[in-house]
């Protein structure tokens, strides 16, 4: 009978056998550092199990003196799959680990040493919370404040910097030094020198401009990194900690007690290290620590710099090349070439591409040599080339790959073997569906944010319309009218619109009453005679429903009312109901699931705390993850780039290659640039060089074929390029490109799947009860512009005019324009013709803002209480002695018939020179948001921005009103808010008779559609509310496809 060790020698001979001769001496370097260098499809994993099997062979080392830690939980199954094929069971007793389920293990280990016990993870929502907690607490001169605009601007580039700050090992201290060194040097770099001469500058002269701009990030980043101590007091006083917390907390302990990191490094003899070009800091000065016990210790890390993907932004090959100079002497260098994934024509377009990159070992090291060689046998004979195909449209970009997989299918390819790779989640959510009705079938793991599905958007507004209502009666109104509409109520949309108008004619006769109201007095009502139907049955019985569950809001716990709303709102029913039943049960089984964490959390949570959560985890965009695994693993692999790490396919298409989407991809704030004094290594990294490094390893997951697709034309009919990075590639090799537009035929089972680029249409009204409502219609500017965005949305908006609710910065506005509007009052009321003090004007302002405390949060009215109360004193002073005091304000004008079209308007300002007038509009917010409204019609804007057509549409209100021989000159919008530069503008809109006659004829044309009831149609864009409203909520009748000239940019 074979022993153990005869039993593991066998195995372990079997597979060595198996290894090149690179691989070998990777095996057998068992003492000592070793680095190597495993480049895609090299073996790396094999060797790191084959290594393992070495050590337990060849020293007296158990399984557990061996340590191995990888960078993701797939990389820790992976290598423990492989390990048995070594050393079987024993595969279980090695330490496999990630670096966080270490630095678990040490903690629970070592638990008295630890605050770990007595605090709790914090979750993101609750991160979020703290960040804005840390940024109400900013000083008013600190220069991260903001007052208007996203107030919370810096919380995701808080949370960036915090989170590199912990994962790095940079302390505050560390940080400011670096600031402090590049900032001195910055007048001694060329980039900050004139070469020669230039306008008044002499060669020699400092660029002062971009030093003091170079200087101003680097004092932002300064703030920014001086929070840190308080946002982890602020941790501390929650008793939270994150997981980035989890290894500082390990080596912190590690370093203050010696004894502790000793019988870690007697217990690990031997340490592996997988992915170690993604190692961050703090993860390497663990691995520091565990070795730094042996002047030559037994470390042994495997990577690839051209496969950085994920490490932080100019650190990409910092521990490589920290570790090759730190065991210089005795390190062994290992650069695996023999690559077993692809063929020699996929490899070498790769390397034409990766050798792009500045930032790579092989420039760095003298002597390396990363040239990737075909060696599985049955792939070197394979010759053929990549093929690239340039499509006329995305369409057909999707259409066309949906066929070739369906033929390859039909060829007996396993679609397992099959994978399309894209840059982005929303091109494989689109793909999918080409896919699905061709019945392919698709493997694709994402992750469903479940707060985005119409279906779960509609319970949570009920329950916010239940919180509303609970907190003051008819607070909800605004929202009630959508719930309405909800498709489990069944109400026929015409009998909401009438209850609507009903509802705004008495409003109009000053008579107080709501939808809710109106709803209840009706369905309670007795008839007036016997054929008084009443109210609408289904109206009726939403009425009954609805104050059920008002009241239930005080009565029953947050989980029984979920319930409620499920059983008596006649949700249950109508997901019953559904084909999609399965998928609307996981998404109401998710929501509930959310409800019951949250109450497990905080026992005593309230409805008004779970609106509150959930309004900020949307606003936050935190998803409400739902994991959806399309398909089985047997399907069609549909990937993103980073998606495909590590993973190998026979059939592979690179899709969606188009600039856009890749170097010319717009980016959200990038956060605080670091200083390059911060780090070491030469290069300084680009975000071009790390889109290379995530290109190559997408090309390098095919094996036999690989297919590089781009799209000519967006579907819009936009003309797009290729990525550089394909060009990169054509420079040097002749691959052959396909030019495919689909005929028409082949574009027809695709047609349905262009709803979300079509324009819906609802069903239409009676024309009795539409007629009533036009024969009292007024254009004013508003409704023409609404009209002009989407005739659907001036349907609702202006036309039956449902209930919408004030936004902060709408209400804020309003408040600074009733204090402007007061100040002017009181002038014009005084014998003297004196403007109030200021402070007065700040009282106004305040007693507005108090009368209107609902439509804010607590931290919203502190802050735009504050904000008021330095911008307004600021701007008195700046114009009070300059305003013209012959004016009139909040000027009604109506009855003014131009074209035949009845106009009115209300103006805020008229300031007169003689019979000649400046109309003045005040504006709250960011004049440079407000700066593209004020042009006129151009290619981008064909109807011309809002302001500008406002300012020519009051002069022609004006100078038709009959009343008054008056002739208005100018419009002018009065920024009440400072501007970046702190300074407070007026911006002059001059009219000339072009723009007088591109607006009536607006007017005209408009007047024409709304009276011939062309409004039942949207305008299709993706993000027009009302569009999407009638989608999600099925009240579209009809479809329009688009022309050129209507599609939504």
């Amino acid at each position: 009978m074979q022993t153990y060790q005869q039993q593991l020698k066998n195995k372990f001979t079997e597979e060595y056998k198996k290894l090149n001769e690179q691989q070998r001496i990777a095996v057998d370097a068992i003492e000592g550092p070793v680095m190597v260098i495993a480049g895609p499809g090299t073996g790396k994993t094999q060797i790191l199990a084959a290594r393992i099997g070495k050590i337990l062979l060849d020293t007296d080392a158990l399984p557990e003196n061996i340590l191995c830690l990888t960078y993701t939980d797939a990389g820790a199954i992976a290598m423990r799959r492989r390990l048995q094929q070594f050393i079987g069971a024993d595969a279980y007793k090695v330490n496999i680990y990630t670096f966080h389920a270490f630095c678990n293990d040490v903690i629970q280990d070592n638990l008295s040493l630890f605050e770990k016990n007595s605090l709790d993870a914090i979750s993101e929502l609750e991160s979020i919370q703290l960040f804005k907690k840390l940024i109400d607490n900013f000083k008013k001169d600190h220069p991260l404040k903001r007052y208007r605009g996203d107030v919370y601007y810096e919380v995701n580039n808080l949370r960036s910097l915090f989170s590199n700050m912990k994962r790095e090992g940079w302390p505050p201290i560390l940080i400011n030094e670096k600031i402090d060194d590049f900032i001195k040097d910055l007048p001694l770099r060329d980039e900050f020198v004139y070469k020669r001469k230039y306008k008044q500058f002499n060669a020699g002269d400092k660029k002062q401009d971009k030093i003091d701009e170079e200087t101003d990030k680097a004092e932002k980043l300064r703030a920014a990194v001086n929070e840190f101590d308080n946002y982890q007091g602020l941790m501390r006083q929650k008793n939270r900690y994150d997981f980035d917390d989890m290894i500082n907390w390990v080596i912190n302990v590690f370093e203050e007690n010696p004894q502790v990191l000793s019988d870690y490094q007697e217990r690990f003899r031997y340490i592996l290290v997988d992915e170690f070009q993604d190692t961050s800091g703090t993860q390497n000065k663990l691995v520091q620590l565990l070795i730094n016990y042996w002047d030559n210790p037994n470390i042994f890390v495997v990577g690839d710099d051209d496969q950085s993907i994920y490490r932080f932004q100019g650190a990409n090959v910092e521990n490589m090349l920290s570790f090759a100079d730190k065991y210089v002497a005795g390190l062994k260098t290992v650069v695996l070439t023999n690559n077993y994934r692809s063929t020699q024509p996929i490899l070498d377009i790769s390397k034409t591409l990766i050798n792009k990159n500045e930032e790579r070992l092989v420039k760095q090291i003298e002597g390396l040599s990363k040239e990737l060689i075909s060696s599985k046998e049955i792939l070197k004979s394979i010759l053929h080339l990549p093929v690239i195909t340039e499509y006329n449209s995305v369409r057909d970009e999707m259409a066309d790959i949906t066929n070739k997989v369906y033929n390859l299918l039909q060829k007996q390819t396993a679609p397992g073997k099959i994978a399309v790779i894209y840059k982005e989640n929303k091109y494989g959510e689109e793909l999918a569906s080409y896919m699905r009705l061709k019945k392919i079938p698709v493997f694709s793991k994402r992750s469903l944010n479940i707060l985005e599905h119409p279906f779960a958007k509609k319970i949570v507004a009920l329950l916010g319309y239940l919180n509303a209502e609970h907190d003051i009666p008819y607070g909800g109104d605004k929202i009630l009218f959508e719930i309405l509409h909800f498709d489990f109520y069944k109400i026929p949309p015409i009998e909401i619109a009438k209850i609507t108008v009903e509802v705004n004619k008495r409003r109009y006769n000053n008579e107080q009453t709501a939808i809710r109201k109106l709803l209840y007095d009706k369905a309670n009502a007795l008839p007036k005679d016997l054929f008084d139907a009443g109210i609408n049955q289904k109206l009726k019985n939403f009425s009954g429903i609805i104050e059920q569950l008002i009241s239930d809001v005080s009565n029953v716990t947050l989980q029984q009312l979920f319930e409620k709303i499920i059983h008596s709102g006649g949700v249950l029913t109508y997901i019953m109901e559904s084909e999609d039943k399965v998928a609307l049960l996981q998404l109401l089984t998710k929501l509930f699931d959310f409800i019951k964490d949250e109450t497990a959390r905080n026992p005593f949570l309230n409805l008004d705390d779970l609106i509150k959560i959930v309004d900020l985890m949307e606003k936050e965009e935190i998803k409400l993850p739902l994991s959806q695994v399309s398909g089985s693993d047997k399907g069609v692999n549909l990937l993103t780039a980073h998606g495909s790490k590590g993973l190998e396919f026979e059939h592979v298409f690179f899709a969606g290659i188009n600039a856009s989407s890749w170097e010319k991809k717009r980016k959200p704030g990038s956060g605080y640039k670091m200083p390059d004094t911060l780090f070491s290594s030469q290069p300084k990294a680009s975000e071009e060089e790390e889109l290379r490094r995530l290109f190559y390893v997408a090309l390098t997951r095919a094996e036999k074929y690989l297919y590089i697709s781009y799209a000519q034309y967006k579907n819009d009919g936009k003309e797009m390029e290729p990525s550089m990075f394909l060009a990169e590639i054509l420079e040097q090799h002749s691959l052959p490109i396909q030019r495919i537009a689909l005929p028409d035929e082949d574009m027809m089972a695709f047609q349905q799947l262009q709803f979300a680029a079509q324009a819906p249409e609802i069903e239409k009204s009676e024309e009795d009860f539409i007629t009533a409502l036009l024969d009292k219609f007024t254009m004013n500017v508003t409704a023409l512009s609404a009209y002009l965005d989407c005739p659907l949305g001036f349907y609702y908006k202006n036309l039956i005019r449902i209930p919408a609710g004030k936004s902060e910065t709408l209400e804020f506005g309003s408040a600074i324009h009733h204090a402007v509007e007061k100040l002017f009052t009181k002038m014009l009321a005084s014998e003297t013709k004196t403007f109030p003090p200021k402070e007065e004007m700040v009282a106004d302002f305040s007693r507005y803002l108090r009368k209107h405390r609902e439509n804010f949060t607590e931290e919203e009215f502190d802050r735009r209480m504050e904000q008021g109360a330095m911008v307004l004193p600021e701007y008195y002073d700046k114009y009070v002695h300059t305003w013209n005091k012959i004016v009139t304000v909040e000027r009604n004008i109506k009855g003014v018939v131009v074209n035949g079209v009845p106009l009115k308007g209300k103006l805020d300002k008229l300031e007169f020179n003689g019979k000649e007038i400046n109309v003045v509009d005040y504006k709250s917010g960011n004049i440079d948001n407000a700066l593209p409204k004020m042009k006129p019609p151009n290619d981008k804007d064909p109807h011309g921005g809002d302001y500008w057509r406002q300012a020519v549409f009051y002069k022609i209100l004006v100078d038709n009103y009959e009343q008054k021989d008056w002739k208005v000159i100018s419009t002018e919008f009065d920024f009440v808010e400072p501007d970046k530069k702190k300074a407070y503008r007026k911006e002059k809109i001059i009219i000339n008779p072009a723009d007088i006659e591109t607006v009536k004829q607006q007017i005209k044309e408009v007047w024409a559609k709304i009276q011939a009831r062309e409004f039942y149609t949207g305008c299709g864009k993706p993000d027009c509310h009302w569009c999407n409203f009638v989608k999600d909520n099925k009240l579209a009748v009809a479809l329009h496809v688009l022309t050129g000239e209507e599609e939504p940019s």
